[in-house]
C-alpha cells in the first residue's frame, strides 16, 4: 500500500507545507473519530478528471461501528456520487446531507469538512456515521459529538492540527483513555468514567464537574515544577496555545498522561479538552524490566571482571613457567578466558541482550594474531558482516570463530612462512554461514575432524553441536580454488590450504 505520500504525490500537485499539513490532519484524525463514532476519509481533487475525487488516507472509530468494512484508499468519486465534497471545496464549509444516504446496504449519514491551510481549502475529510444501530443520546455522546463537531470546525478555519501540538500525538492518550472538558473559564463541564477514575487514583475522591481543573490538578501532582507545568498547560489551551504529552506523578503515587487540546471554533473560545490516561501499571512493569535489565548488564559487568583476573593470573603463571609447551597452553588459555571476557563486557553495555559480533570480533582476533611466531608474518582479513546475534549464540560463535583462526595460524604456516588467513561470512534471514581460509601448508594425509586430537578443534566441534546446533567441517583447498595465493614449494607447485566451512543456524525453528 503506497504511503500518503505518496498518494497525494501521485495525485495532487500540492506544495511540500499543504503536505505537511494534511499528514498531521491524519496523525490526529484517530481523536476525531472517536469522537464522532464515524469513519473518516481524506479526499483530494484529482489533477486528471474534472470534478473526480481520490480517497488518500482513511481511519475508523474504535467507539463505534464502522461504515467502510472495506478499504476505500485509492477509491475515485465524481461529484454525482458525492455532490457534498466539492460543494465543501467550493464554499469552503462544513456540508451535511440532509437524508442518510445507502452506501453498499448500510445505511449512514455523510458530512465534507473542508481542510484550510492558509488561505485556500487544500483537501476534504468527510465523516461518515453508521447508522445500522441506532444510539440513545447520552451524556458522554453528547459531549463527544459537541467536542467532536468544535475540532472539525476549526480544520475548516484551518486553526487545527497546530504543528506545536502534534509532536508525540501518538504516544498521547486516546479518547477511551479518559477525556474531561472545561469551558472557557476552566470549569469542569464533562469528565468520562476513565477520566474520573484517573482523578480518583491521583487523590480526588469528588466529582470533577464543577471544578476548576488546572488548581485542582495542581493540588494533586507530587513534584511541584511538575504540577506547574501540567496547570500552565490547561490554562493555555484556555487561551488557545496547543500543548503536549506531559507525565507527572501524584502524591498517591498514581502516574497520568495530560494533554490538553484547545477549543476555538469559529475564532471562539469554547473551553480546552483535556485527555488523561492512567499509566501507573505500565511505569510500574517498565521500572521492573528496568532494574531487571540493570541486574543483567551489571552481572554481565562482574563476570567480565572476573574473567580478566583469571586471564592475568594465568598470564602471570606462564611466566614463571620454564616448559615452552606449557607457556603456549597457559597463554592459549588466556587468549580463551580474554574472549570470553570481551563478550561479557559487550553484554554489560547492551540493553537488550544482543551482540555487535563484527565489532567484537576485531577486538579478538588481533589476539589470536599474536601467537603467530616471530618468523612468520600472518595476514587476517574478512569478508561479509556477521551482524548482531542474540546473547546466548555471542560466547560459543566467538569462541569457535578464534579457534579456527587460531588453528590455521598455529598449524598452516610452520617453518617461519608467511601467510593469509581469510575469513568469509555470508548472512541469511536463517543461516551465518562462515568460511575460515588459509593458503598454508593445507591438511594432513588422512585427516579426520572427528579423530582431531588437538584441543582447539576440540572446543570448536563441541561447542558448534551443543551449542550452536550447527555444523563445521575442514577440508583442503584444491590448486585452483585458493583466494589467498599459496607460497610456491621447492618444486615451483602452489600448495592449496585448508578450508573450515561453519554453518549455525540463527532461527530456532531451524
Amino acid at each position: 500500500m503506497s504511503t500518503l505520500a505518496e498518494l497525494l504525490a501521485d495525485n495532487t500537485g500540492l506544495p511540500g507545507e499543504a503536505v505537511d499539513h494534511l499528514q498531521m490532519v491524519v496523525a490526529e484524525w484517530q481523536l476525531l473519530a472517536d469522537l464522532s463514532f464515524a469513519d473518516f476519509l481524506l479526499w483530494v481533487p484529482s489533477e486528471e478528471d474534472d470534478g473526480d475525487f481520490v480517497c488518500v488516507a482513511q481511519v475508523r472509530p474504535t467507539t463505534g461501528p464502522t461504515a467502510h468494512p472495506e478499504d476505500v484508499v485509492g477509491t475515485r468519486f465524481t461529484t454525482a456520487d458525492h455532490p457534498q465534497l466539492a460543494r465543501a471545496m467550493r464554499e469552503e464549509r462544513i456540508c451535511r446531507e440532509e437524508e442518510p444516504h445507502w452506501y453498499r446496504d448500510l445505511p449512514m449519514r455523510r458530512e465534507a469538512i473542508p481542510v484550510r491551510f492558509g488561505e485556500s481549502v487544500v483537501a476534504v475529510l468527510s465523516r461518515d456515521t453508521n447508522l445500522a444501530s441506532p444510539r440513545v443520546p447520552s451524556p458522554l455522546e453528547i459531549a463527544y459529538l459537541g467536542s467532536a463537531a468544535d475540532l472539525c470546525q476549526m480544520i475548516a478555519d484551518g486553526t487545527f492540527p497546530s504543528v506545536d501540538g502534534t509532536s508525540d500525538v501518538h504516544t498521547s492518550p486516546r479518547v477511551g483513555d479518559g477525556l474531561i472538558r472545561v469551558d472557557s473559564s476552566g470549569t469542569v463541564v464533562f469528565a468520562s468514567p476513565n477520566g474520573q477514575s484517573a482523578y480518583h487514583r491521583m487523590g480526588h475522591e469528588s466529582d470533577l464537574i464543577g471544578t476548576r481543573l488546572a488548581p485542582l490538578t495542581r493540588s494533586l501532582i507530587r513534584d511541584p515544577f511538575d504540577a506547574t507545568e501540567v496547570s500552565h498547560r490547561i490554562l493555555d489551551a484556555l487561551d488557545g496555545k496547543p500543548g503536549s504529552r506531559t507525565e507527572v506523578e501524584s502524591r498517591r503515587g498514581a502516574v497520568v498522561l495530560f494533554r490538553a487540546l484547545p477549543l476555538r471554533p469559529g475564532g471562539r473560545a469554547a473551553g480546552a479538552l483535556v485527555l488523561v490516561r492512567d499509566v501507573t501499571e505500565v511505569k510500574r512493569r517498565d521500572r521492573a524490566l528496568l532494574s531487571k535489565d540493570a541486574t543483567i548488564r551489571e552481572i554481565h559487568h562482574r563476570v567480565k571482571n572476573n574473567l580478566q583476573t583469571v586471564a592475568a593470573l594465568l598470564r602471570l603463571q606462564s611466566r614463571r613457567t620454564p616448559s615452552p609447551e606449557a607457556r603456549q597452553a597457559l597463554g592459549e588459555s588466556v587468549r580463551r578466558v580474554s574472549s570470553i571476557a570481551m563478550v561479557h563486557e559487550a553484554l554489560s553495555m547492551s540493553v537488550d541482550e544482543r551482540v555487535d559480533l563484527d565489532k567484537l570480533l576485531d577486538n579478538v582476533l588481533p589476539m589470536v594474531g599474536e601467537v603467530a611466531t616471530a618468523e612468520s608474518q600472518v595476514r587476517l582479513s574478512r569478508t561479509g558482516s556477521f551482524g548482531v546475534v542474540v546473547a546466548e549464540i555471542a560466547t560459543p560463535l566467538v569462541m569457535v570463530v578464534a579457534e579456527l583462526v587460531q588453528n590455521a595460524v598455529g598449524h598452516a604456516f610452520a617453518g617461519g612462512r608467511n601467510g593469509k588467513v581469510e575469513i568469509v561470512v555470508e548472512r541469511s534471514a536463517r543461516w551465518l554461514d562462515v568460511l575460515v581460509r588459509d593458503n598454508g601448508k593445507g591438511l594432513p594425509a588422512g585427516f579426520s575432524l572427528e579423530r582431531a586430537d588437538g584441543l582447539g578443534l576440540q572446543i570448536a566441534r563441541t561447542l558448534v553441536e551443543s551449542e550452536l546446533r550447527g555444523s563445521l567441517s575442514l577440508r583442503g583447498i584444491r590448486e585452483d580454488e585458493t583466494s589467498a595465493g599459496g607460497a610456491p614449494t621447492a618444486a615451483g607447485r602452489r600448495l592449496g590450504g585448508t578450508e573450515a566451512a561453519l554453518r549455525i543456524p540463527l532461527s530456532r525453528r531451524v
